[in-house]
């Protein structure tokens, strides 16, 4: 027995002296805790975590390291989209597809679009609704079946009977049926409660609602007050002995007072917000996700014939547009800002334009960055493991060729991808 242990001891001593540390020659390494930008550093990763950042270009201290060199390369931490909606991707035929496609197919297509979500330097995602695919991709990424990027996931919406993000919308009177809180349709604060929980033993990560109407649902409205007040408040309490955040869709200002008093954590959209809301979230500690990107997809679409169904055209023309003007008046107000995308609502992968939108429409570079490196990490409660290359963290690793807080459009093409230590992209 004792000759046994001792000869494990050595193959795990041996193991762990040959364990191979990657090197990383930065010629510009964005510090997100700081908002700066340093210049030649050497980051060693061991496994799935940074080990050290170092100054200087230091070389590999064994054979068995290797070496990759970006000094040509800015590099920062894996970005982090805080609004996707990973199960799909809008098309004219998307309606259509709710009643051709079966789980598989939902399935087969979830994997591609994350991949591509990933290879967009995106290592973090927060999905905001599906039909519990999200879930099951989510475990699939993690055991390391299929490469995807982190995923937190609220699994299915709750919403309300007619609401947005009832699954029934736009059916006829025999598929229409009654959806209750297992399939995320809430009218009660029991109902609420009893959602709330359901998600939970789903294995959902976060809870996501609809406070209010919304524009590509087959429904009349797209910002009209969906919850009562008591509702909001029974989510939000009853998340909260779970561990969740809850999310809100919002695009009503009604309906984002309603959900910002009741302490939801962040608002998606917050197309028709007042100045008197800014305040409140302000007061709250709440947080803006914009989505500025879908707005301009969806007010682009809007003008193809038959790409929605005419109910939604006009909320499409008439929400749309007005995205980027309130991000642009809530930022300058001082409201928390969290990077949020939509991605879905428009193609996989093209994340990055929204940091564009932002910066355009007044948000300096560096704050963008951090909108969607450390200010997700807090949300996620992961402020020591995401968001900055600093020793302890994922070695969570992208580069690209300009600096970004000078050319914040060079984001849009990621020539270099590492995730938990593992290279996904390297060109």
């Amino acid at each position: 027995m004792k000759k046994l242990f001792l000869a494990l001891l050595a193959i795990f001593i041996f193991s762990t002296a040959m364990a191979q540390d990657i090197y990383i020659h930065a010629g510009k390494l964005v510090d997100t805790k700081n908002g700066k930008v340093l210049n030649d550093k050497t980051i060693i990763v061991s496994g799935d975590k940074i080990k050290s950042v170092e100054d200087g270009f230091m070389d590999p201290a064994s054979e068995e390291d290797s070496l990759i060199d970006l000094k040509d390369k800015t590099v920062l931490p894996g970005l982090a989209d805080m609004h996707v909606h990973i199960e799909s991707e809008s098309n004219p035929s998307e309606y259509l597809q709710r009643f051709t496609n079966n789980e598989a197919d939902n399935a087969f297509n979830s994997v591609g679009f994350s991949e591509k979500t990933l290879m967009a330097g995106f290592t973090t995602v927060r999905d905001l609704g599906g039909t519990g695919i999200n879930i099951a991709l989510r475990d699939a990424i993690n055991k390391g079946k299929v490469d995807g990027p982190r995923i937190f996931t609220a699994g299915k919406i709750i919403s309300t009977t007619g609401g947005h993000g009832d699954p029934t919308n736009g059916m006829n009177d025999e598929m229409i049926g009654n959806p209750g809180p297992k399939e995320g349709v809430v009218n009660s604060v029991e109902d609420a409660r009893k959602a709330v929980r359901q998600r939970y033993k789903n294995g959902a990560d976060l809870i996501k609602i609809t406070a209010t109407g919304g524009v590509l649902s087959v429904a009349k409205s797209g910002s009209n007050p969906q919850f009562f007040k008591e509702e909001i408040e029974e989510i939000v309490r009853t998340a909260k002995d779970y561990g969740f955040h809850v999310a809100a869709h919002a695009h009503g200002d009604e309906g984002m007072q309603r959900a910002v008093r009741a302490g939801v954590k962040t608002i998606e959209h917050g197309t028709l917000m007042s100045e008197e809301t800014m305040e409140l979230m302000k007061e709250f500690e709440a947080y803006l996700v914009p989505t500025i990107t879908a707005g301009k997809e969806v007010t682009q679409n809007a003008e193809i014939e038959g790409y929605y169904p005419e109910l939604v055209v006009p909320k499409a023309k008439n929400i749309g547009p007005k995205i980027q003007n309130t991000f642009a008046k809530a930022y300058k107000k001082g409201v928390p800002i969290l990077f949020g995308t939509d991605a879905g609502v428009f193609k996989h992968g093209e994340n990055a334009r929204e940091f564009a939108y932002m910066v355009e429409a007044g948000m300096p570079e560096i704050e963008a960055i951090q909108s969607a490196t450390i200010t997700p990490a807090k949300i996620l409660k992961k402020e020591s493991e995401m968001g900055q290359i600093n020793p302890g963290f994922f070695a969570d690793i992208i580069a690209v060729d300009e600096d970004p807080t000078q050319n914040i459009e060079t984001l849009k093409k990621v020539r270099f991808v590492m995730k938990e230590g593992k290279i996904y992209k390297s060109e």
